[in-house]
């Protein structure tokens, strides 16, 4: 444990990311409509402020197109309003945002609508990218479950609130795809080889072990929650230090528990080290063979049931986010994102999607199925820059540039 408070010093300069007795709302009606961007995006507002309602509960608040576009459009002017002072944003029902429809997206690539794919990804990776920037305090409230892209629109601005509901977790390997949409970056600065072990495992964090490395800034409890927004209503200020001191009035301070996978710090850092997915599988077998525990067996299960295409794709991944800016890896990510989801090397994202969500027989049958069949050039292919048919990610980064 320590190693790990060691770590995490380390870690802090590197990632740190007249009133009105009641709130409007431009839709008062929480009732969800699948079609309606505007019913999925609900917007709330008080004097000096406005709150974003990711509000699609069926989906787990999943981020389609018109979800994405709306919030971008929303926080653009939010931005230019002098008369808002700092902006928050959560979810409804049970989580805050469980990233992707996937299920939408796999039928969409299915149905040959390949530019609608690659215009969800144009359009998420410029939102987390605008999160990144923004000008303004912005809070997001992890309440529930927060996965994938789900955690990125919301890692990127300046506090990020847990819970006692909160559960984040990065499960794309296991659907043959990559942690995505600014992922690279937040997981690559994770203390140790943290973010190696989740990417690959699937594994979930509670909201005690977010605030612990860092990817989170305040704890409270869920039923304080109407109290803390409801202070956070009533602020007349765009003053960060002055969110941040009503945040830190209702948060909590909080330590893991001794269950907490924050504890095996030191065998993640000893087998997740290594340069390559082959020999990280193999550290693992050997600590196995030697302590026989049962977490070395259950995270090198979780690994040899992922995609062995997309271990490898996500290992350089992270390697590269460690030494790259948030626009860098939004850049990178958006190359391996149009090339997993063609078939151009692989069909994995069809076939995890498929098992696992779709047909629900959860029998990936992987190609390649093996490590050993896994070519360099393959990987290769999901890092290479776009010929002239397909264009990059173009980011404002000489308009904006990212704090964190």
């Amino acid at each position: 444990m320590q190693r790990f408070k060691s770590l995490l010093s380390l870690q802090q300069s590197r990632f740190s990311f007249p009133t009105l007795a009641r709130p409007f709302s431009v839709h008062p009606s929480y009732a969800e409509d699948l079609d309606d961007p505007q019913q999925q995006i609900l917007v709330e507002g008080r004097a000096k402020s406005r709150t974003a309602i990711l509000n699609a509960p069926s989906s787990l608040n999943a981020l389609t197109t018109s979800m994405v576009g709306r919030l971008k459009r929303l926080y653009d002017s939010w931005e230019e309003n002098s008369n808002i002072g700092f902006v928050l944003m959560k979810g409804s029902g049970r989580a805050f945002c469980s990233g992707t429809d996937v299920v939408k997206l796999y039928h969409t690539l299915n149905e040959g609508k390949a530019e609608e794919a690659e215009q969800f990804f144009k359009t998420l990776y410029s939102f987390v990218y605008l999160q990144g920037t923004y000008l303004k305090p912005h809070v997001a409230i992890l309440d529930g479950i927060t996965m994938g892209c789900g955690a990125s629109i919301a890692l990127p601005g300046m506090y990020r609130v847990v819970t006692d509901k909160t559960v984040f977790s990065h499960p794309e390997a296991q659907i043959g795809f990559h942690p995505d949409a600014g992922a690279s970056y937040f997981l690559s600065h994770l203390p140790g080889y943290l973010g190696e072990y989740l990417a690959f495992t699937g594994d979930k964090l509670n909201g005690v072990e977010m605030i612990a490395c860092r990817l989170a800034t305040h704890y409270s409890l869920n039923a304080r929650l109407p109290w803390l927004e409801e202070r956070l209503g009533k602020l007349m200020t765009d003053d960060p230090s002055v969110v941040e001191a009503s945040l830190a009035q209702y948060g909590d301070l909080v330590y893991p528990d001794r269950s907490s996978v924050l504890h095996k710090i030191d065998t993640i850092d000893r087998c997740f080290c290594h340069d390559t997915v082959e020999e990280i599988v193999e550290a693992l077998e050997k600590e196995v063979a030697e302590s026989y525990d049962q977490w070395c067996l259950t995270t090198l299960r979780k690994i040899k049931e992922a995609s062995p295409l997309s271990l490898k794709v996500i290992l350089r991944s992270i390697r590269e986010g460690r030494f790259e800016t948030l626009d860098q890896c939004l850049v990178r990510e958006y190359r391996i994102s149009l090339c997993g989801t063609t078939t151009r090397v692989s069909s994995d994202f069809f076939e995890g999607v498929r098992a696992r969500m779709v047909d629900k027989d959860f029998a990936p049958k992987w190609d390649p199925p093996t490590l050993k069949e896994v070519s360099d050039d393959m990987v290769d292919c999901y890092f290479s820059p776009f010929d002239e048919v397909e264009s990059e990610l173009v980011l404002p980064t000489a308009l904006r540039e990212p704090y964190i």
